[in-house]
């Protein structure tokens, strides 16, 4: 029996065909197989065409490939390419990989158009995969709207996240969770979303747990959550064109010397200010060089520059890690312009609910939730006051000293009845804080005599001193050679809602009156009185006034006075408010903290009386308790 041409061809299909679950194609890593295959199809993309992985892309596409790497997480601004990645991602572990993949995006909708606009064209637009859907475009068992199955045998599943079902009787090696934040953090009481999906992975040869989202409210924000998980957190470090540092881009805000920055009366001219030496970098020039960039982690050191290879702090090859996080941000996209997001900020930056969307979809970060009107410095600078002297009216002197690794801060703080207060004396004194010298200073300091508008002559009262930190046996020695009760060591409550200061009845070990301060109370008192606006000439119970003088009370002095915000955070599964400075200085804060300390020690337990009219003059040595006794420094 004579063969057929036409029958020795089908013959060769059908044996190809029954032999392409056995083939293994030469490796390649997800950038070089997006590369060589991937397209952006024209229905969900701005430019249609062939892919080509940016520099920025490089690690976090290798990363969702790499199959060391169980878990990636991926903090993202909008302008990144990220769902793009996602999708080349998915279709490098379906053809080259050969993997079952279950993605799931926050509802069934969500669902039904991503595999609509997103999967079926790039199932129809990347041949590879063409040619695994020999079904596409028609109605079959293997093409439906919620699996695709391919010719190897390898199944697709694009489901909704809020469905506790959604998650049952599948074996997958690969989950994607897409706008993590936007899931329910609670999947029909069952558990959290990526709880229940990495159930799936379990069995898998290569699990892979991959999860991207922009992030939404901070502290209960589900990426920021699942990122929170993973010991590395990389954020991409590109060298400055000028004077070749690594750095990090930072968005960096008004009060930053380094970051995006802009003609205020030309907004649409913006540049970046290197962190390291100032320079001023373009866009076009920073471009180029993020191929010459690293990811590196900022609790770790680890780094890496493609998402395969990982490296230590020194250099040297480590294992690479199971679960890391990346972070990245529209500023280095070239998607967008610098001047473009500073024109967005602008908008946005009056409006709390915009600027909530340009802090999650642009800088990609968590939005704080703040409690309560912020106090701006710049209020605070406009409404300084001149005065001659200290008001008559002034009852009392008291004075807060922050301890920091190189210097010591201290503030002298006047009060008056109802607690109308004057900020009299700033002082900032550098050197080792354990040397003598220093302390000799600082001694200096506690013994200045300021003087009333009507000639009386006053001392501090009472001083509260910061002992927490590497300094508490100089602070303690400090407090026994000047007098316990005029030199409080402090430390802050380590619960909330303690009283503005805890005296002790007696002396501890090291024979001092080691005070408790309930430093958050103590700010929701002090915030509260910096809104309340003075009356020229006139007393104002509460008001704090700051004076017009750069050397006592500049814009460095009201920045730190403002420094901290109360923002929500969860501890132990609950919502609550705690106050946070964000990472800015606080000094002068945290001085007005303890001279409000230092009032009420001096009210509660030596008898001071505000309400009283002061004394005409005062004693040499104004102390709160056993006035006819003298200090060892005396």
């Amino acid at each position: 029996m004579s063969i057929s041409p036409a029958q020795i061809d089908e013959l060769g299909r059908a044996v190809k065909a029954g032999l392409l679950p056995l083939a293994r194609p030469e490796p390649q890593t997800p950038v070089e197989w997006a590369n060589d295959h991937f397209y952006l199809s024209s229905e969900s993309s701005y430019q249609e065409g062939r892919w080509e992985t940016l520099p920025f892309q490089v690690a976090i596409l290798n990363a969702m490939g790499n199959d060391s790497i169980r878990t990636i997480n991926v903090i993202k601004s909008a302008r990144v390419g990220y769902s793009k990645m996602l999708l080349c991602a998915a279709a490098y572990q379906t053809e080259h990989k050969k993997r079952n993949i279950l993605a799931l995006l926050p509802t069934d909708d969500a669902a039904a158009g991503f595999m609509k606009s997103q999967i079926e064209t790039m199932i129809r637009d990347v041949p590879a995969v063409r040619a695994l859907a020999p079904w596409y475009g028609t109605k079959h068992r293997d093409n439906t709207l919620t699996a695709k199955r391919f010719s190897h045998r390898k199944q697709l599943w694009c489901l909704g996240g809020a469905a506790a079902k959604n998650y049952r009787e599948k074996s997958v090696d690969t989950i994607i969770y897409d706008e993590l934040a936007a899931f329910e953090p609670d999947v029909e009481s069952e558990g959290s979303p990526t709880f229940l999906g990495d159930k799936r992975i379990e069995g898998s040869t290569f699990p892979k747990s991959i999860r991207g989202s922009t992030p939404k409210i901070k502290g209960t924000c589900q990426i920021e959550a699942a990122a929170g998980e993973s010991p590395y957190l990389f954020r991409l470090a590109v060298p400055c064109p000028h004077c070749g540092q690594e750095q990090v881009l930072k968005w960096g805000g008004k009060d930053c010397a380094y970051g995006i920055k802009w003609d205020p009366d030309k907004p649409t001219d913006a540049w970046y200010v290197c962190e390291h030496h100032g320079c001023l970098i373009r866009q076009h020039e920073l471009q180029p060089l993020q191929a010459e960039g690293r990811w590196v982690c900022e609790h770790t050191g680890l780094w890496t520059r493609d998402g395969l290879d990982f490296f230590d702090s020194a250099c040297e090859p480590v294992p690479t890690p199971e679960s890391i996080t990346f972070h990245i941000w529209t500023a280095y996209s070239p998607f967008t312009t610098w001047s473009r997001i500073v024109l967005d900020f602008l908008k946005a930056k009056s409006d709390p609910n915009k600027l909530k969307t340009f802090v999650n979809t642009t800088l990609g970060e968590t939005w704080e939730e703040e409690t309560g009107e912020k106090v701006e410095w710049e209020q605070l600078y406009g409404r300084r006051e001149i005065w001659p002297g200290l008001p008559a009216r002034v009852g009392v002197l008291v004075g807060g000293i922050d301890t920091q690794d190189d210097r010591y801060e201290g503030r002298v703080w006047a009060f008056g009845p109802g607690e109308e207060s004057w900020l009299v004396s700033r002082w900032i004194l550098y050197g080792d804080p354990a040397s003598e010298e220093l302390r000799r200073k600082v001694r200096e300091k506690i013994a200045e005599i300021f003087a009333r508008e009507d000639g009386a002559r006053m001392r501090v009262s009472m001083w509260c001193w910061d002992s927490g930190g590497h300094y508490t046996d100089e602070v303690y020695a400090e407090s026994k050679a000047i007098g316990v009760q005029w030199v409080i060591p402090v430390k802050g409550a380590s619960r909330y809602g303690r009283p503005i200061a805890n005296f002790p009845r007696t002396k501890n070990k090291a024979g001092v009156y080691l005070t408790e301060v309930g430093t958050d109370n103590a700010k929701e008192l002090i915030y509260s009185r910096l809104k309340l606006q003075p009356t020229p000439g006139e007393a104002s119970l509460g008001v704090i006034h700051l004076p017009a003088d750069d050397a006592i009370c500049d814009q460095t002095e009201l920045q730190q006075l403002t420094a901290e915000t109360k923002v929500m955070k969860i501890e132990k599964g609950q919502r609550v408010y705690r106050w946070d400075a964000k990472g800015r200085r606080n000094e002068a804060l945290d001085c007005l903290v303890y001279a409000v300390a230092a009032l009420r020690i001096a009210q509660q337990h030596f008898g001071l009386n505000l309400d009283t009219p002061p004394a005409v003059a005062t004693t040499p040595r104004a102390r709160p308790a056993r006035r006819g006794t003298r200090s060892k420094a005396s």
